[in-house]
């Protein structure tokens, strides 16, 4: 097994919490999924109920899914899917993300990165 082999089913873990970073600043609200998972639709349809556009990012479609995976549990304490993050900050997953839309505090989330954009 050689350290050294890094293509694009090998991603070593620095290019991943690179390639998550550059995708969270890039867009306000990113969700980190998986197709079959029923707490990341839960995650999705809790911005489809305020209207919000996210980007997603499926790790069972892509090739170096599980190496994402890996890095978002080292830069967030949680290897479960969905890692929703908004504004730069992980929100955590399906149940938070519903829960802060039922409190009404995800759209008020959301529009600080309208805010900070704008002031930019």
């Amino acid at each position: 097994m050689g350290n050294f082999i890094s293509n694009s089913t090998n991603l070593p873990n620095d290019n991943a919490v690179k390639l998550i970073e550059e995708t969270i600043s890039n867009n306000c609200v990113v969700i980190f999924s998986k197709t079959p998972c029923p707490y990341c639709t839960m995650a999705k349809e809790a911005f489809d109920d305020i209207n919000v556009n996210y980007k997603t990012i499926e790790l069972d479609e892509i090739e170096n899914g599980s190496q994402l995976q890996s890095a978002l549990h080292e830069m967030t304490g949680a290897r479960t899917v969905p890692r929703v993050f908004v504004n730069g900050t992980c929100i955590g997953g399906g149940t938070e993300t519903r829960k802060l839309n039922q409190e009404g505090k995800l759209l008020q989330l959301v529009q600080q990165c309208n805010l900070t954009a704008t002031r930019s």
